[in-house]
């Protein structure tokens, strides 16, 4: 997506999520004016052809993901066909597919087919390279190298390599409010679609927050605990760590973004939380980054995360 778009759509965001409360410090709660850094800034004070174009756009996006589509029941003549109806609207599960004599028919088999072998090139596939290197994320790896490694010894994927730690350690800002960590996980496909719109929404938001981030890079092969082992290292407050999703047979590109206060070797996954789902048939990728801000937010007012954040707030 375009950066100016993912811009226009975080703000618009971040208007409706400023009319509820948040702190600006660790005592007082008080509204948070989110500023938002202007593309076109040249003094003038009506909008632009370019914006007009750019509004219209958003608009366009915004009618798109607002699109319901249609349910197909493949029953021919189910007792209550709307109520049916109903129900598949309410579940990407398959269910009302029909059959034809003891085996599903061509069409579901097929689509079957196809989200199966969609879920394991998710699996076994690579991030595009390009993407990586727009965003200017280095790339580092974990304690495995095969893939089937990976798969089989999760344990192996929650250490980072001593070279990654070495890379990390030479390049990386030490003790930054916000530090964000990407990693395929266990889908490739969901940092290929996901990851652009989500880094540049959450990015933006963080610096209309004022909060110091610091230098983001990419982990090969991760797991979700390697923030363990990077939080020892660059003593962040707050680690982003967005990461692919085991993929299923409705979605092999889903992402989700772990948070964790002050994570250390030691730290209990209940000390951690996650927004997930985040793809285009889930929570949109540029509202997920929008949002992380306000989660990231309640995370420094609390210093807690988790169960540990739950309980605070009560």
């Amino acid at each position: 997506m375009n950066p100016e778009l993912v811009e226009q759509i975080t703000k618009l965001i971040y208007e409706k999520l400023q009319s509820q409360t948040v702190v600006t410090d660790e005592q007082t709660s008080s509204e948070v004016e989110v500023k938002f850094w202007n593309h076109h800034a040249d003094g003038q004070s009506s909008p632009s052809a370019s914006d007009k174009k750019m509004h219209q756009t958003l608009q366009d996006e915004i009618e798109e993901i607002n699109i319901e589509s249609k349910p197909v029941i493949g029953i021919e003549s189910p007792f209550d066909k709307d109520e049916l109806a109903s129900l598949i609207s309410k579940t990407p599960a398959r269910i009302g597919v029909g059959r034809a004599g003891l085996r599903p028919k061509t069409n579901t088999w097929l689509k079957f087919r196809y989200d199966h072998a969609a879920a394991v090139d998710a699996v076994y596939g690579d991030v595009n390279p390009g993407l990586l290197e727009s965003l200017s994320l280095f790339k580092v790896n974990t304690k495995v190298a095969d893939k089937e490694v990976y798969v089989r010894r999760p344990d192996f994927g929650r250490k980072l390599s001593e070279e990654a730690k070495q890379l990390i350690t030479q390049k990386c800002k030490k003790s930054p409010t916000v530090q964000i960590i990407v990693s395929d996980g266990l889908s490739s496909k969901a940092i290929d679609e996901n990851l652009e719109d989500v880094y540049l929404s959450l990015n933006q938001a963080l610096q209309g927050l004022g909060l110091d981030v610091g230098t983001p890079f990419f982990i090969e092969k991760g797991r979700v605990a390697a923030m363990d082992d990077v939080g020892e290292l660059l003593k962040p407050k707050v680690i982003v760590y967005l990461i692919g999703e085991r993929p299923g047979l409705v979605s092999a590109e889903s992402l989700s973004a772990y948070l964790c206060y002050e994570p250390r070797l030691g730290t209990i996954e209940a000390d951690r939380m996650v927004v997930s789902n985040i793809h285009k048939g889930g929570i949109p990728p540029v509202e997920a980054g929008a949002y992380l801000g306000t989660v990231i937010q309640k995370v420094l007012k609390y210093q807690a995360s988790g169960v540990s954040l739950v309980q605070k707030e009560q």
